[in-house]
């Protein structure tokens, strides 16, 4: 049984075309379902590198392996059609913080990609030369507490999330938290840029935005947050460095 994705107009989620290319004002996003058989399972995990494999192997739960695999390996399928090499000829390096990018291997290439996964679902983002973050969260009610947005939430976001109906709460909550995710995966840095030290918009009816950042009055205006509709059950957002970029949204077919 597939996962069934709901799409809203503003997002068309479609397939891709043969040639993909990238220009320096173009962002590709990737959706695809996690949800995969076996046969395909075994195929993914053979394009991946050792550590992927080892890393894979730590996990506890077999539902967590599964997607890793899946995430990882349909990464590195999509890679290989923008770099027309093989999926296991891909090689990627990580930043201190964890971030994944291309080797040096791959020349001077300036793709630049992130990747986001929750639930039953997986979104990527590529681009050529910016800076770029994507996130993705199944959307639980009971994880939109007030304790949880206190701890994690700048005092200007929490004061807005606490002024929101009831209702539009669990919206509200998870808004600031995937473009909050997004930003700190495009920055890279990992948690080392804490989560209360800047402020991103979050009710329902204002654009998607990063408002301010502690001790640089000027690093809102580097960045793009948009919203993606990513499906029923999910939220999820993009970080994009500079302006005047164009979005794509591509549905990875099933069963390649």
């Amino acid at each position: 049984m597939s996962l069934e994705l709901v799409i809203t107009p503003f997002d068309s989620w479609s397939a891709p075309p043969n040639d993909l290319r990238l220009t320096s004002d173009e962002v590709h996003c990737w959706r695809t379902t996690l949800n995969r058989t076996e046969t395909e399972i075994k195929r993914l995990w053979q394009t991946l590198a050792p550590d992927e494999q080892e890393r894979a192997r730590r996990f506890r739960f077999d539902k967590h392996r599964r997607h890793f695999i899946i995430a990882r390996g349909l990464l590195r399928a999509i890679l290989s059609r923008y770099l027309e090499i093989e999926p296991r000829e891909v090689e990627l390096c990580y930043s201190p913080y964890g971030k994944p990018a291309l080797a040096p291997e791959h020349g001077d290439e300036p793709l630049r990609f992130n990747l986001s996964h929750s639930g039953e679902l997986a979104l990527y983002a590529f681009n050529c030369s910016r800076d770029i973050g994507i996130d993705v969260e199944h959307v639980r009610s009971e994880f939109a507490e007030m304790e949880i947005a206190e701890r994690f939430f700048s005092r200007r976001e929490f004061a807005a999330f606490v002024s929101l109906p009831e209702a539009l709460r669990t919206i509200g909550f998870f808004n600031c938290w995937t473009r909050k995710e997004a930003y700190i995966k495009a920055r890279g840095e990992g948690l080392s840029f804490p989560l209360d030290k800047f402020d991103v918009s979050l009710a329902p009816d204002e654009p998607a935005a990063l408002l301010h950042t502690d001790g640089n009055t000027r690093e809102a205006e580097r960045w793009s947050l948009s919203d993606l509709q990513a499906g029923t059950g999910y939220s999820a957002a993009l970080a994009v460095e500079g302006r005047n970029w164009r979005l794509s949204c591509w549905q990875e077919p099933e069963n390649r």
